[in-house]
C-alpha cells in the first residue's frame, strides 16, 4: 500500500491551525504528519479535530511554554512511542519523538538553531553528535528507519540560495555540513535528491525582504531513509506552494 509521510515545520501550531492547517491536513490525508516548532503544550492543541480527521496523535513539548516542541500523528496507533534522546539539556526542548509501526520506525527531529549567537551554535553541535550516537544505536536494531525534520543545515551549495553569501551563516557552516556528510555515509539517503537534482528546490523562507516570493530560500527539513527502504520509496517532493509557515511540508512516498 502506498503511504504519504510528511515532516512540517508549523512554527506554532495554533498559528498554522487558525491559517486552514486542519482542512489541508484533511485534504491532503497522509498517513504520518511529522510536526516540528509545535510550540504548545500538549492541552493547548485541540486533540478531538485530529481525532475527527482520523489521526491518533503523540507529542513531546518543551518545558518552557510557546517553544520548540514535536509531534506525530498517524493513521495508526504506534506500537511504540519514545520521546526524547535521554539527555534532559535537549529533551527539555521537546525535539526528538520516535514512533515505531510494525517493522518501520519514524524519528522526528527538531535540531536547534544557531543563528542566536556562540552558546547555541555549541548547543547545537553537541546536538548534532548525540543525535548521530542515538541513531546509530538505533539503527542496529531498526532496519526501516525514516528521520523526518528540520534540521537547521543545508547540505549542499545546491540546497541554499546564493551560497557564496551565507559561508558564515549557522546553518550552513562548514562543520555542519560536514556533519551532514558523516551522517549520509553513516547509512542514510536524502529521499528527495534521489529524484530531483535541481537547485532552487527549498523548504524555508525567511520572513524578511519578501525572500518566498522571490524564492530566496532554503532546503533544511528532510526525510532521510535506511538503505533497507530505499526499494520501496516512491517519490518525494517539496509542497512550495503550502503556506502556514516560514517552512512549507516535505514528503515521501512509501510502498508499506
Amino acid at each position: 500500500m502506498l503511504k504519504r509521510i510528511i515532516s512540517y515545520n508549523v512554527n506554532g501550531i495554533r498559528a498554522a491551525i487558525e491559517k486552514g492547517l486542519l482542512t489541508w491536513i484533511k485534504n491532503e490525508n497522509p498517513y504520518i504528519i511529522c510536526f516540528q516548532e509545535t510550540k504548545a503544550q500538549d492541552s493547548q492543541i485541540n486533540l478531538g479535530l485530529l481525532e475527527y480527521l482520523g489521526y491518533e496523535s503523540s507529542w513531546n513539548s518543551a518545558l518552557k511554554k510557546g517553544y520548540s516542541g514535536v509531534g506525530i500523528i498517524s493513521k495508526d496507533k504506534p506500537d511504540r512511542i519514545e520521546k526524547g534522546m535521554g539527555y534532559h539539556k535537549y529533551d527539555s526542548e521537546g525535539r526528538v519523538i520516535r514512533a515505531d509501526f510494525g517493522d518501520l520506525t519514524v524519528v522526528n527531529v527538531y535540531i536547534p538553531s544557531g543563528t542566536t549567537g556562540d552558546i547555541r551554535q555549541d548547543f547545537k553541535m553537541g546536538f548534532l553528535e548525540d543525535f548521530f550516537k542515538y541513531m546509530y544505536l538505533l539503527k542496529q536494531t531498526r532496519q526501516y528507519l525514516v528521520v523526518s525534520g528540520d534540521f537547521n543545515i543545508c547540505h549542499k551549495p545546491v540546497d541554499i540560495n546564493h551560497p557564496e553569501r551565507h559561508k558564515k551563516s549557522s546553518g550552513f557552516l562548514p562543520e555542519e555540513r560536514e556533519w551532514m556528510y558523516r551522517f549520509v555515509n553513516a547509512g542514510f539517503i536524502d529521499s528527495f535528491r534521489e529524484f530531483n537534482d535541481q537547485p532552487e528546490m527549498y523548504s524555508w523562507w525567511s520572513y524578511r525582504a519578501n525572500s518566498r516570493s522571490k524564492n530566496l530560500g532554503w532546503r533544511i527539513d528532510y526525510h532521510m531513509i535506511s538503505p533497507a527502504l530505499r526499494p520501496d520509496l516512491i517519490s518525494a517532493g517539496i509542497l512550495s506552494d503550502i503556506n502556514h509557515s516560514d517552512h512549507c511540508p516535505v514528503y515521501i512516498d512509501i510502498e508499506i
